[in-house]
């Protein structure tokens, strides 16, 4: 399941996707004007980001540019009546990884985001690194990292919830030899080896940090 940002000031359109998406097992969080978008893209990492392009403060192709810039790959689909051909190119100058056109029907619009999050799934991208879920491998700038098997596990664990706290018993399962010492020695060399920021949180677990 994902975690999606909805930009839509449209309430009705907005509590339709929100609870079919919901009900899909999403995590569905809504903003209604651009500097809400921005706001909520800073404290939180997404999957996916659902975008309408006529919305207050700032409109979604001046989000979704914004967010490019300063390196966000997080895949995005606009959502949107603006249908002509000069539009749709801007929305793909912006960034978008996809153009849906309102009216839409709701079944073909959980089918792309169904492809782009699972797409999700098997990659994930993080600053240099990119981690194949379905192998384990971890590249940095395209070469592969020396990583033993269990920190490759931990490491998954980490990635696939990015910015929030994973669990120690979480870890333990992964563990031949399960301790808080142990444990922390393969976080210590997950951070050495890749240069990533990892949280210890006191007595609870580990967060890597979305940014």
């Amino acid at each position: 399941m994902g975690r999606i940002l909805l930009l839509e000031d449209d309430e009705m359109l907005s509590q339709t996707i929100l609870g079919i998406l919901r009900a899909e097992g999403h995590e569905v969080y809504r903003a209604i004007n651009g500097r809400e978008a921005y706001e909520l893209t800073f404290s939180t990492h997404y999957d996916l980001y659902l975008f309408d392009v006529n919305i207050p403060i700032f409109n979604g192709f001046e989000v979704l540019r914004e967010l490019r810039n300063a390196g966000d790959t997080t895949p995005a689909f606009f959502i949107t009546a603006l249908n002509d051909i000069d539009s749709i190119a801007r929305g793909f100058k912006a960034g978008a990884n996809d153009y849906i056109k309102k009216p839409f029907d709701l079944d073909e619009f959980l089918i792309r985001v169904r492809a782009v999050l699972k797409r999700k799934e098997k990659v994930v991208v993080y600053r240099d690194i990119v981690f194949e879920s379905a192998t384990k491998q971890v590249l940095i700038n395209g070469l592969e990292c020396d990583l033993s098997p269990v920190e490759r596990m931990i490491f998954s664990l980490l990635i696939h919830q990015l910015g929030r706290t994973v669990s120690k018993d979480s870890f333990y399962e992964i563990m031949e030899k399960s301790s808080d010492a142990a444990l922390r020695v393969h976080v210590n060399r997950l951070k050495q080896k890749l240069g990533i920021s990892i949280t210890n949180i006191r007595s609870v677990g580990y967060r890597l940090e979305s940014s």
